[in-house]
């Protein structure tokens, strides 16, 4: 297959997606979720009128000037609305959160006011509606204010229970197997043997997958046989999963087994290689309601497609309307030699300089190398065939916002 531009194999990717069905569950458990449909307000917040402070409720006529005396007649607390009416010449205690009284409009801070037994002194002029929160200041019944499509805040979940919600409507977590394959991987915190290497890309691509709101299930290592290879497909699919993301395996050598795995369980890719750096041998194909990604076993390679593709298509089955990172302009903060025919993605640090963004890529950008990755807080994109850009030469970049 020709390589094909970053752009259309994301396209391919996510082709026919649909959001995954919809389940209830409760606020404590709503924090990261996707609303799955528009929440409207089952009430009004605030019911009625209420003391924004504690003082005095009063006519506004009553206050125009100072000093004023007034008659105190009863007290308002949260919770305990006052029964009586307040007329010319009477005021009545109130605290924060209580319900303004029949013929109050107006709010006299206690700080503005002396008290002489059943008689309480205005020190300061007051305006109508002073300190006074009116009905429905936040939101009204039947307002839509959290929109389906959202992922959820814990300050979203505060609304949702504002508006008197007990549990709100979430797309299905989409479940995503993460499997490594190799002879030369060992877990962490084992001692390598001659020509191994400790694995470390599975930690990655289950850190994006969650971030991102799936449920991961880790299938582990696989050593390099067809045969071993095919029944981690196979148990995937058994396992409901949504998504396959594979580490290695994905390149032409004899030791590459995914594609010669994914045919044998009758999958055809809809692409192999990318016109990308790195991540130039991913591949991607269906099986029956499973989409697979094939992503190359180098680290950088692994975590930069998983960023361009894997958390898209968790969006997307999440119904997120902001399926792809937003791509943010700045300046080079150093020079760059000419590109070949592959979009590259260079690892970067980012620096705010007299209010524009700077992005100084690593020296070093091989696909092996943890370092600069984790030290990095971009990925500066290179178009195919870009030219030689000096030193503040205008750019494009991901932010990597782990």
């Amino acid at each position: 297959m020709a390589l094909l531009p970053v752009a259309d194999a994301l396209a391919h990717v996510l082709e026919g997606v649909e959001p995954l069905p919809a389940e209830r569950v409760p606020l404590a458990e709503a924090d990261g979720r996707v609303l799955a449909e528009d929440l409207a307000a089952r009430r009004t917040q605030p019911p009625e009128d209420v003391s924004a402070m504690d003082g005095y409720a009063v006519r506004a006529e009553d206050v125009a000037s100072a000093p004023a005396r007034l008659r105190l007649i009863g007290e308002v607390a949260a919770g305990r609305p006052f029964a009586g009416e307040v007329n010319g010449g009477e005021a009545a205690r109130i605290f924060t959160g209580g319900v303004l009284p029949a013929g109050s409009d107006t709010v006299v801070i206690q700080e503005n006011t002396t008290r002489e037994n059943d008689t309480v002194v205005v020190t300061t002029p007051a305006k109508r509606g002073r300190n006074v929160r009116i009905a429905g200041l936040d939101f009204r019944k039947g307002d839509v204010r959290l929109e389906a499509g959202r992922r959820l805040t814990g300050r979203d979940v505060s609304l949702a229970a504002a508006m008197n919600h007990a549990t709100v409507p979430v797309r299905r977590r989409p479940k995503v197997a993460v499997v490594a394959t190799g002879d030369e991987l060992v877990p962490p915190g084992t001692e390598p043997g001659p020509g191994q290497i400790v694995h470390s890309n599975a930690f990655t691509l289950a850190a994006v997958a969650r971030r991102e709101g799936a449920d991961v299930i880790d299938l582990g290592i696989l050593p390099d046989r067809l045969d071993e290879t095919i029944a981690g497909v196979r148990r995937a699919r058994d396992l409901g999963a949504d998504v396959l993301v594979t580490a290695g395996g994905a390149s032409v050598g004899e030791y590459d087994l995914v594609q010669p795995a994914l045919a044998a369980q009758g999958v055809a890719l809809s692409f192999w290689k990318i016109a990308m750096r790195p991540g130039k041998p991913m591949m991607f194909g269906i099986l029956g309601g499973m989409r697979v990604l094939g992503l190359p076993g180098n680290p950088v390679s692994a975590y930069v497609c998983s960023v361009l593709f894997v958390a898209p298509l968790i969006r997307k089955l999440l119904g997120r309307p902001d399926i792809a990172h937003p791509i943010t302009q700045g300046v080079l903060g150093r020079d760059l030699p000419a590109n070949d025919e592959r979009e590259e993605y260079m690892r970067a640090t980012l620096a705010r300089r007299d209010g524009t963004w700077v992005a100084t890529p690593f020296p070093q950008q091989d696909s092996s190398m943890l370092v600069p990755l984790a030290a990095a807080d971009c990925l500066v994109i290179r178009p195919a065939f870009a030219p030689a850009a000096p030193a503040g030469t205008s750019c494009d970049f991901v932010k990597l916002e782990d």
